[in-house]
């Protein structure tokens, strides 16, 4: 009988140096994030809840916008679903939120 041969464990190899964003869809989403942060922050500190709101609607136009233009491998975070799908939804509750917007009587 033979023993087994005794081999060292290899050492795990150094991760390579990644840039964040690491694709334009990344920086893109950023973006979308940040506008629509900017929306709350208005509905919050402002009387002006309708143009918060608009600004949050333009966001997730953008983002759809940008979802239907960018291939696969550059959309990023933009990408969670197939194409059509995240288009869809984020151009609905898009319009949504702007035609809430414009008809919810100010009180």
């Amino acid at each position: 009988m033979t023993e087994p041969e005794a081999t060292e464990p290899e050492e795990p190899a150094e991760p390579a140096e990644r840039h964040y964003p690491s694709t334009i869809g990344g920086a893109f989403y950023i973006g979308i994030l940040v506008a629509t942060a900017a929306g709350i922050v208005i509905v919050y500190r402002s009387h002006d809840w309708q143009l918060g709101v608009r600004v949050i609607a333009g966001a997730l136009f953008a983002a759809g916008l940008l979802r239907l233009v960018l291939p696969q491998r550059d959309a990023g975070m933009l990408a969670v679903r197939s194409r059509l799908i995240d288009v869809t939804v984020l151009v609905v509750v898009g319009g949504a939120l702007f035609f809430l917007a414009g008809n919810i009587p100010d009180q």
